[in-house]
């Protein structure tokens, strides 16, 4: 109930909107909250993990080295179970800032199949993972601009894990999670980055760079292209790169950093990545930039670098959630191992909020089995420094970067509109669907802090290390 001098639910709607009001960023329309971490409890949760094991004790008569090894093996179960069961019986939080616009179903999406249209109509939801399933088989038509459409999904979506989605988590998710093996990486990849240079031209552009580009004027309107301009010069930057300095990207991509480190700083790069149509593109990018001497794309797996002689500065942007949890502290091993005393690594990685909401994981799943396949180590941003740390490096500077992600990703998703006709003609509308719902609703995932992107600057922490070379000024200092 609100009162005379506080804002009812429509006008605090308007009211947000505006403030979030600039040139370069895509403001919501609604900020409606999801049930999430705040009200699922933690206790309970450990509860079932300890107990459910115990019953099984009692019931069966084995050992305590059994309930032991029987409580890690159904730790994972047992928390994807009661999340998943969470996921549907608890209400939506009272807490809510802006109201429902509580318009019907048909306002948002037209329904061709007769059974889903039967079950969902006029004012009842759809979960969100029947809906996305449908619409890429061609049972369900957009009413309207995807985007749109998504500003306002929680109208006319819920958010429950579905047993399709506990499926997929259960029995592809979580083995792959515990593999991470050199050629379940290679097929992932190359059956994800392989698909075409034109398919992911339609909305990289002209930079074609995979990763968050960065905001650098928010009362204008920049376009994508000085966006990722504004990040390859930051990264540079910070990193201090300087002629003849070795440089090494891990995950390179198309290979623009670093053919634009090469050129615009004078380093001896090399990219690294397992995509063969990557590799040829960044070799071509690097000759026709003047730089194929002093930037080379090579394909191969990131566990096959040569780890001597050792590079002065390591870059991986995005490219570390790939490796996969239980092969992250492997990974910064070797990352430390090849990188000179005195160097610096950056490294860009995709994360997740620790206080979730269930569209969260949604989401998440949705990511894991359509766009980002084995992308497990996408964290909280304490579990990524704790990783540095274990593994000997000293965290310089950290940035959470979401905000600058959402725009970013707001400028695919109209480069892939505009598009549309050569997407689908060349690779079907299932696929331009796919990548539609994929791009709008990351928009607003990247936004509201659902996932986001951190920028961590690192160093090997040794005593000898030369830390002053690394102060800023202090904001405001003159």
């Amino acid at each position: 109930m609100t009162t005379e001098s506080e804002p009812k639910p429509k006008e605090w709607t308007a009211k947000l909107a505006k403030a979030f009001s600039s040139p370069t960023i895509y403001a919501p329309t609604l900020a409606y909250e999801c049930v999430g971490a705040r009200e699922y409890s933690s206790y309970i949760l450990y509860g079932l993990v300890v107990l459910t094991p115990y019953m099984l004790k009692r019931l069966l008569g084995f050992g305590w080295l059994t309930y032991i090894i029987v409580t890690a093996l159904l730790a994972l179960p047992i928390g994807a179970l009661s999340l998943l069961l969470f996921s549907w019986v608890w209400p939506q939080p009272t807490d809510q800032t802006c109201a429902l616009p509580n318009q019907a179903l048909e306002t948002y999406m037209t329904i061709l199949d007769k059974e889903l249209k039967a079950k969902y109509h006029g004012m009842s939801k759809i979960p969100m993972e029947v809906f996305f399933e449908s619409y890429f088989d061609g049972d369900i038509d957009l009413a309207g601009d995807a985007l749109t459409m998504f500003e306002q999904r929680y109208d006319w979506a819920t958010f429950e894990i579905t047993w399709r989605q506990a499926k997929f988590f259960l029995f592809q998710w979580i083995p792959e999670l515990l593999w991470h093996s050199k050629k379940q990486d290679e097929t992932q990849v190359r059956d994800h980055y392989d698909r075409g240079d034109d398919f992911y031209a339609a909305f990289l552009g002209d930079r074609m760079v995979y990763t968050s580009g960065l905001v650098g004027k928010l009362g204008e309107r920049e376009t994508l292209e000085q966006l990722q301009d504004n990040k390859l010069r930051d990264v540079c930057e910070r990193m201090q790169m300087c002629p003849g300095d070795r440089h090494l990207d891990i995950g390179c991509g198309w290979g623009t950093l670093a053919a634009y480190a090469a050129k615009h700083y004078g380093t001896e790069s090399v990219g690294v990545t397992l995509g063969r149509n990557q590799t040829a593109f960044g070799n071509a990018r690097a000759a026709e930039w003047g730089v194929g001497d002093s930037a080379k794309i090579l394909c191969m797996d990131y566990r096959d670098i040569p780890r001597r002689p050792r590079y002065k500065r390591i870059t991986c942007l995005e490219m570390a959630e790939h490796v996969g949890v239980r092969k992250f502290q492997e990974f910064l091993l070797q990352v430390r191992d090849m990188l000179e005393d005195d160097g610096l690594f950056y490294l860009q990685i995709a994360g997740l909020r620790g206080a979730w909401q269930c569209e969260d994981f949604v989401w998440g799943l949705f990511m894991a089995k359509y766009v980002f396949p084995g992308a497990d180590a996408s964290c909280p941003l304490n579990w990524v420094v704790g990783q540095l740390e274990t593994a000997g490096f000293e965290v310089r500077t950290s940035e959470t970067i979401g905000i600058h992600y959402s725009v970013t990703i707001g400028r695919w998703y109209e480069n892939w509109m505009k598009n549309k006709d050569q997407i689908t003609k060349t690779y079907g509308k299932r696929w331009f669907r796919i990548w539609e719902i994929f791009l709008a609703w990351s928009v607003i995932i990247a936004r509201q802090g659902s996932s986001t992107c951190y920028q961590i600057l690192a160093h090997k922490n040794r005593n000898g290390f030369d830390r002053s070379r690394l102060i800023t000024k202090p904001m405001g200092a003159q």
